[in-house]
């Protein structure tokens, strides 16, 4: 896959005693890489802008920099800490499995494309493994849940678990238009505001929308087609409520409750 468009694997879903066998099924589909309490940043429009521009706190600024730092990081398959990421989170995934590579056919287990993850890391760079290791550390139930597909009445036909990862850092990158040198959209300012109280809150936000985003597959009752209709609703969703306004912090988003430790 590109950073604009390409193609997933959908894993045809089996029993968790099953998962770790080499026949399991895939097949191939499309994928789209795939207000109130403002009080820190201001509103501008320029005449020769048709979207607003948000002014920044000095700190607001600081960690909006941080995090584009994060985000230019490219995954690098020669650099150990890259390695021992990749390790850490096969481990987190799988710890009574040993992984026997970091090139092996045991990747597909997780939702990867091929035996090799580097190669499915270029949608979303080095930022992408650090935010599913995020999620496997922190919200370790969610995180098997969905690597597992335990919950709901699932299709025979699931999205990858590891690429659908991908897919979501993108998006969030995209929404939050972070890649910009200031906010143009409010939801991206409201949430400059939650990472200066929380340098973690791209992470955080992360787990978040992965789990609406299995939430919504659920309600939507979708296949693997139906991923990208699947990401804009839950895209949508994600904004109304990033802007509702009785948020404060991320914790207090009605998704998050979604999530289990």
């Amino acid at each position: 896959m590109d950073d604009r468009g390409g193609s997933f694997v959908a894993v045809r879903r089996i029993s968790q005693g099953q998962c770790h066998s080499s026949s399991a099924e895939i097949v191939a589909g499309s994928s789209a890489w795939l207000g109130r309490g403002l009080s820190c940043v201001c509103a501008q429009r320029r005449e020769s802008d048709a979207r607003p521009s948000f002014d920044l706190t000095s700190t607001q600024e600081e960690c909006l920099q941080r995090l584009q730092s994060r985000i230019d990081v490219p995954y690098d398959s020669s650099i150990p800490e890259h390695q021992d990421a990749l390790r850490a989170l096969w481990d987190a995934a799988f710890p009574e499995e040993k992984l026997h590579g970091l090139i092996s056919e045991q990747w597909k287990e997780m939702g990867w494309q091929g035996k090799d993850p580097s190669t499915d890391f270029r949608g979303g760079g080095f930022i992408s493994l650090e935010n599913l290791l995020y999620f496997a550390r922190n919200f370790q139930k969610s995180f098997q849940d969905l690597l597992w597909k335990q919950e709901g009445d699932r299709s025979v036909w699931e999205y990858p678990f590891a690429v659908a990862g991908v897919n979501i850092t993108f998006m969030l990158i995209q929404m939050l238009d972070l890649e910009a040198v200031k906010p143009r959209t409010l939801v991206g300012a409201t949430f400059l505001k939650f990472l200066a109280e929380n340098e973690t809150a791209f992470d955080l936000l992360y787990c978040i929308t992965f789990k609406l985003m299995d939430h919504q597959w659920l309600a939507m009752r979708a296949s693997y087609m139906d991923f990208n209709t699947v990401m804009k609703s839950t895209r949508r969703q994600l904004e109304k409520e990033l802007l509702l306004e009785d948020i404060t912090r991320l914790e207090d988003v009605p998704s998050y409750r979604l999530l289990s430790r």
